[in-house]
């Protein structure tokens, strides 16, 4: 029989299949250090576990709306007006499964068959599949290192065509660290209005932001940029809820009832107990917030000390989320022993098998002259793992 040729088209989450295999080295005794986690290594905060509990002794756990119960939208609501002074109704707001079923909601609501979607390179591993999926057509555009891997207006002009369709802006950005200024969210706010496109804005990083740069909602840049805008954001890594898979969108109206009907007929509503303990998140005291991003700064300044000493190596100097690309791309042509490295690929499978530790291979990214490091990490772990990377270098012949 004849399997789906769109599912045969989607590849597995790199980060994903990472993870999992040094997780599984773990498990088998193998002293793996890990730096492909996508996820603070923090618990989530008490005040956070203790509102779950209530739900579930307040028996708050049956059904609830498909797109969520009304008092997490209006504390989202008010976080915007407060965070991004951008004004929502609850009509405007989704909970999802994550803010990955809130894109994969949003492409499915907004693309037709052949409809491009623009992407920097790199870009988080998941938008060309959820893309694909949505029938939807990625577009990769180039960016280059002194932009800091960020669009141009020159480059983004080059990728229009008449099947353009939305633009995909991820700031705090995965992989690279990189932050838009208001500057450059205008301009691509005002491409945007020029060819008419939607702008998908992924914003889940936005608290994790270090040397007092700024986090800005191209939503709030103008009333146009507005009405066009599909924000994605959620509770995963600001308050180390992974496992509890809640996400939010703001969007216009229509847009946001479309992806709720599509929400009702995958996966129905949002675990229930995990929208309370969301509002919590959110209303609740943000001290521990606070205590994880003064952590993960100092884990980042620790980072670049330490490769900045190590010979061969240089890296994108990250200002958001908890990740640090690692330029390797010297090595390819040579070996270690005996194997080849021709690519990041090689390069992790090598240092994974011979110094047990896991990065994440740039192509996932796009961007093969790479390995992303993850920060969200102990810092004994992160110096382990620092000084087992560079005696994999010293080796490299």
């Amino acid at each position: 029989m004849t399997l789906s040729k769109k599912a045969k088209q989607v590849s597995l989450s790199l980060t994903l299949a990472i993870t999992a295999k040094a997780k599984q080295m773990k498990a088998n005794g193998v002293d793996v250090v890990s730096f492909g986690a996508g996820e603070p290594d923090f618990n989530t905060p008490e005040n956070i576990q203790e509102a779950a509990i209530r739900a579930m002794s307040n028996g708050l756990t049956k059904y609830t709306p498909a797109s969520g119960i009304l008092e997490l939208k209006k504390a989202i609501c008010n976080k915007f007006s407060k965070d991004n002074n951008i004004s929502y109704k609850p009509s405007q707001i989704i909970i999802s499964n994550g803010a990955k079923q809130c894109l994969a909601n949003a492409f499915q609501a907004i693309l037709n068959p052949g409809d491009e979607v623009i992407l920097a390179v790199p870009y988080w591993v998941s938008y060309p599949e959820l893309i694909k999926l949505a029938d939807g057509i990625p577009v990769f555009v180039d960016t280059k290192k002194e932009n800091s891997f960020k669009f141009t207006i020159e480059d983004l002009e080059k990728a229009i065509t008449e099947n353009t369709k939305a633009i995909v802006v991820n700031s705090p950005n995965n992989p690279t660290g990189t932050i838009y200024s208001k500057e450059e969210l205008e301009k691509i706010a005002e491409f945007s209005k020029k060819h008419n496109l939607y702008i998908i804005s992924d914003e889940i990083y936005e608290k994790l932001i270090y040397e007092n740069k700024e986090h800005i909602s191209i939503a709030s840049i103008s009333e146009d940029a507005y009405k066009r805008t599909i924000i994605i954001n959620g509770v995963s890594k600001t308050y180390s809820m992974t496992g509890w898979r809640i996400g939010y969108c703001a969007a216009d109206e229509e847009i946001i009832k479309l992806m709720s009907n599509i929400q009702s007929h995958t996966t129905s509503n949002p675990n229930s107990i995990a929208q309370y303990a969301t509002l919590e998140a959110i209303e609740g005291d943000q001290t521990t917030v606070n205590n994880m991003k003064l952590e993960f700064e100092k884990r980042k300044n620790y980072m670049i000390k330490r490769i900045e000493k190590m010979k061969g190596v240089s890296f994108i100097k990250p200002y958001g989320a908890f990740y640090l690309m690692l330029n390797i791309s010297k090595f390819f042509g040579k070996t270690i022993n005996g194997i080849n490295i021709k690519d990041s690929i090689s390069f992790a499978d090598a240092l994974l098998d011979s110094h047990k530790v896991a990065v994440v291979p740039g192509i996932g990214f796009g961007i093969d002259d790479y390995i992303r490091l993850s920060y969200a990490a102990s810092m004994e772990n992160i110096e382990e793992g620092l000084n087992r990377i560079e005696s994999f270098i010293d080796m490299i012949k």
